[in-house]
């Protein structure tokens, strides 16, 4: 009997104008984008009637970095848009099937906060939400939450692996079913299907009940985005799909190789895990075509906001007294994000870039994967990499916004399709089915005898 075919995921990582760093400046882009409601659902549902897996928003709790004259030339240091899961709860009354995916610290954050309002977006969804969880990685938001600086690297993610073990558990407090909710007897609740977490650990004593039912997926689908050591073992113990940057195949297979062998110390499966690699794809009708918007938009970056957007990616290292066109200097180690920092330091090294055509090379994909050309050779690319076990499927970045989606829903969405490498349809009706993910069974914690079931 045949198999069917496997098929690639993808998401739809919006970013308000596009992801290139002079996106806002394009002649078709949205200005106003990151307050613009009626931008967002639009997109949604573009995104949606192409039957992608999932909408996807980063997001930062302070505006990154402190540099005026560049600051006030972009638009992608998080100056001016909506905070992500209020957005995703509107957007979930305008569209039916798509994941919706936000972006939220566990550093400066407590788990009650994120378990009760990614429960909720679930329920809001109909078994839509996911929680991409993050530590910070920048000074900006610590000056933010009465700190001066960010904490320990190690000490981040050991918050992190421990947060991730309360939001569970927390998600779990109402068994399945728990809410009888029978105006007859007045029993509003079931007693015995509801546990206390009465969790207490090295960050957080956290008693519960959650305050809403246990969500429609059983838990929402939990993604993570760390590339660091720290990170990919966080992501094997807690995570089910991972948006990670690997410009190359080679660098793409060792990462899928090395974060599938990890889930086993935690008694998980490959399949309950899948990579989505950011790709930033530039697409024409012809080469040609393609090339000419990918170069569009590179005569708009200002100089100024090339060096910042280095600068920043260097956890803000002054590179303003270094030649633009002379190579990149020996950096120190820093406490912000490790790994893609490495992996911007290696891109320079390896292609024998300056500082100049480096910040032109970021620009877009910021160290993803920058792919221009036509439909069929931008999919002969991702092909090659689903089918060699660099990817499970990809989390796709426009350069601009709304074109940059349009061209890829009209041009490489029916190329994918025509290979057998996509889905004409849902699967399912929750992120979870349409991903492929198992519920998560209920695990009970310990009774809760002195909470009283009637009103």
């Amino acid at each position: 009997m045949a198999h069917p075919k496997r098929q690639l995921k993808l998401g739809a990582f919006l970013y308000p104008t596009g992801h290139h760093v002079a996106a806002w400046r394009h002649p078709d882009a949205q200005a106003d984008a990151g307050v613009n409601f009626a931008h967002y659902a639009a997109l949604a549902r573009k995104a949606e009637a192409a039957k992608f897996d999932l909408v996807f928003l980063a997001d930062s709790v302070g505006v990154r970095g402190d540099d005026l004259p560049a600051l006030s030339r972009t638009a992608t240091r998080y100056v001016a848009q909506f905070e992500p899961l209020t957005l995703l709860s509107a957007l979930s009354a305008v569209t039916e099937r798509i994941g919706l995916v936000a972006t939220a610290s566990t550093t400066y954050n407590e788990p009650f906060h994120i378990a009760r309002k990614f429960a909720s977006l679930d329920h809001l969804s109909g078994g839509r939400a996911g929680w991409n969880l993050v530590t910070s990685s920048n000074e900006a938001e610590a000056q933010n939450f009465n700190r001066d600086t960010l904490p320990a690297h190690a000490d981040r993610y050991d918050r992190a692996r421990e947060f991730a073990e309360v939001v569970r558990g927390l998600w779990d407090t109402w068994e399945d079913g728990a809410f009888a909710r029978d105006k007859a007897s007045g029993l509003y609740f079931e007693p015995d299907k509801l546990h206390v977490l009465d969790h207490k650990g090295p960050h957080f004593q956290v008693r519960g009940p959650l305050n809403i039912a246990r969500p429609p997926q059983g838990h929402p689908v939990v993604v993570q985005a760390g590339a660091s050591d720290a990170g990919k073992e966080l992501a094997a113990e807690t995570a089910e799909v991972i948006f990670t940057a690997t410009p190359t195949l080679a660098e793409a297979q060792a990462f899928y190789s090395d974060v599938k062998g990890r889930l086993s110390r935690y008694g998980r499966a490959p399949d309950d895990l899948k990579i989505l690699p950011g790709v930033f794809p530039v697409v024409g009708r012809t080469e040609a075509e393609a090339r000419e918007k990918f170069e569009q938009l590179q005569a708009l970056v200002h100089p100024t906001v090339g060096l910042s957007l280095l600068s920043h990616l260097f956890a803000d290292i002054d590179l303003s007294a270094y030649p633009l066109d002379g190579p990149l200097p020996e950096l120190p180690e820093t406490n912000a994000s490790k790994s893609r920092q490495q992996l911007l330091i290696d891109l320079a090294r390896r292609e024998g870039l300056t500082i100049r055509q480096l910040y032109l090379q970021i620009a877009g994909a910021r160290g993803h994967w920058q792919l221009v050309g036509t439909a069929e050779q931008i999919v002969d690319q991702l092909e090659d990499r689903f089918v060699n076990g660099g990817a499970d499927g990809f989390n796709i970045m426009p350069p601009s916004l709304p074109g940059g989606l349009d061209d890829f829903v009209a041009l490489v969405i029916p190329e994918l399709r025509r290979r057998g490498l996509f889905r004409t349809e849902y699967e399912g009706r929750t992120l979870r089915e349409n991903l492929g993910l198992k519920r998560p069974a209920h695990k009970a914690w310990k009774a809760a005898p002195s909470v009283q079931a009637a009103e």
